[in-house]
């Protein structure tokens, strides 16, 4: 046992001797830390004597003891409040109780809010009461949680040394808020899916697998929000939204984590031009209640999230940024030896489309730094969304990118049934030929749509990577509480 530790249980153990219970069931307040400063900034430097006491409670994260009086910083949800103990006004066995109380201790004061002469927001206690003993003292004061893997792995420890952090997080509440009262405001409804699928689809990712005891079967946790919330619209919701965790058994990395989070929309009668239409609201109106300012600063950029945003086909952009021409590289032998000609390495297990969508990982998307649509995909790129009718080699999707990162994905939603079931034969043609990722069919949705879906439009959002966009953070690990990682060696 470390000598730090022994000291803490030797104090908490002196407490229990002196009939004093170091974790109570329960704590009074009535003001939390910020709104006890309000009233000690308006009651100045002479409050009356009879003024009401305030009852405040908080972690302990900063002590100065001077004689016969000590100041201690109390820090809450809402900031910190300083608390005066005087020796005189305590009593002699409350104030040297006190001294039992160690940095990161809870604990409770009840006294006057007053401002000191040096016109620090105080409140001069009157009694005090031990909430939580820590055996462990917080993060050291001045340096915090510096190791971004420590903070990540104990958030609960980033949360408590680092202001910074608590921003974070409470702009990423607040952008949830925001982005529900939106969509409720156009008549959207918020529903809920499985989590747990006998077949995970709508999205192009290799799932996990977990085992349902009671059925003696095994389930997926799902990888996307997508088939679930089109049988929705099949059944009669016109405007349906999720916000809701996907798992995908993938790497991690600075724009990746396996548990995420995704807000998806469908809306029966629109089409991808008219969603794109109104994540083109959605994000600014956004950006403006949370943050007040349409203006981000990203990965070194400032970026204007004010709309119009540009709007670029997926073929223009790989002429314009790569100088390559998908028209005459159709089949995958050709385009293949051409981005290995460009020093990419190519898996040969890759079809064409992944293709595609490497040589536009490696050359389009770190150019689309001010929001940007990439409109009209290959249809072999997309095959839950419907084709273009000037063009069925492609499909009615856009991606949205903003600071280089792919933010959004969006379709004219598939809606005939025969042709979806070729597009799963295809995809299971893919599987069988190694492509773990590859879709899966999925009879029951087949079944429903074959009842009739109404023209659609679908939007996915990673909130997770809209939040990084928001904060300026340039790592996933830094806007979700707890990211996965790598278990740690004892």
């Amino acid at each position: 046992m470390d000598d730090l530790l022994e000291a803490r249980l030797t104090k908490l153990q002196r407490l229990r001797e002196a009939g004093i219970d170091p974790y109570p069931p329960r704590a009074r307040r009535t003001h939390d830390a910020a709104r006890a400063r309000e009233l000690a900034l308006a009651a100045g430097q002479d409050p009356p004597a009879d003024a009401p006491l305030v009852a405040v409670c908080g972690r302990v994260m900063a002590r100065r003891d001077m004689g016969r009086a000590t100041f201690v910083d109390l820090q809450d949800g809402s900031g910190r409040i300083q608390v005066l103990l005087r020796r005189n006004v305590l009593g002699e066995a409350a104030y040297d109780r006190f001294r039992l109380v160690d940095l990161g201790d809870i604990v409770g004061a009840e006294g006057i809010p007053m401002l000191t002469r040096t016109g620090e927001p105080t409140v001069e206690a009157r009694s005090w009461t031990m909430l939580a003993k820590a055996l462990h003292p917080p993060p050291e004061k001045y340096h915090g949680l510096a190791d971004p893997e420590l903070r990540q792995r104990r958030r609960y420890l980033d949360l408590m040394a680092n202001e910074e952090t608590r921003r974070t997080f409470r702009i990423r509440s607040a952008m949830v808020a925001a982005i529900r009262r939106f969509l409720d405001g156009r008549g959207f409804i918020e529903v809920e899916t499985p989590v747990l699928q006998e077949v995970p689809g709508g999205a192009a990712a290799k799932p996990f697998v977990t085992h349902y005891d009671a059925l003696d079967e095994d389930r997926y946790l799902r990888i996307s929000l997508e088939l679930y919330l089109k049988r929705l619209i099949v059944g009669g919701f016109d405007k349906v939204y999720e916000l809701g965790r996907n798992f995908r058994n993938e790497g991690l990395g600075w724009k990746y984590n396996p548990e995420f989070t995704m807000l998806e929309t469908y809306e029966a009668y629109a089409d991808y031009r008219d969603v794109a239409r109104m994540v083109e609201e959605m994000i600014p109106a956004v950006a403006k209640e949370v943050l007040g300012s349409c203006i981000v600063q990203f990965r070194g950029h400032e970026i204007s999230l004010e709309p119009p945003w540009r709007r670029i086909t997926l073929h223009e952009a790989l002429d314009d940024y790569a100088g390559i021409d998908l028209g005459k590289l159709r089949d995958r032998q050709s385009l293949a030896e051409e981005l290995e000609r460009r020093g990419l390495e190519v898996d040969p297990r890759w079809s064409w489309a992944k293709l595609v969508d490497e040589a536009m990982s490696n050359y389009v998307e770190p150019h689309l730094i001010q929001p940007t649509f990439l409109l009209d995909y290959p249809v072999e790129l997309s095959p839950l969304a419907k084709r273009k009718p000037e063009d069925p080699s492609l499909v009615e999707r856009f991606e949205l990118f903003i600071g280089g990162l792919e933010t959004g994905n969006a379709y004219t939603e598939l809606n005939d049934p025969i042709e979806q079931r070729q597009r799963f034969e295809e995809q299971l043609q893919l599987r069988a030929a190694g492509d773990e990722e590859a879709e899966r069919l999925d009879e029951d949705f087949l079944f429903a749509l074959e009842h009739g879906m109404p023209p659609t439009g679908g939007l996915g959002v990673g909130i997770d990577r809209l939040a990084m966009i928001l904060t300026g953070h340039t790592t996933i690990r830094e806007v979700i509480l707890f990211p996965q990682l790598r278990r740690q060696k004892t």
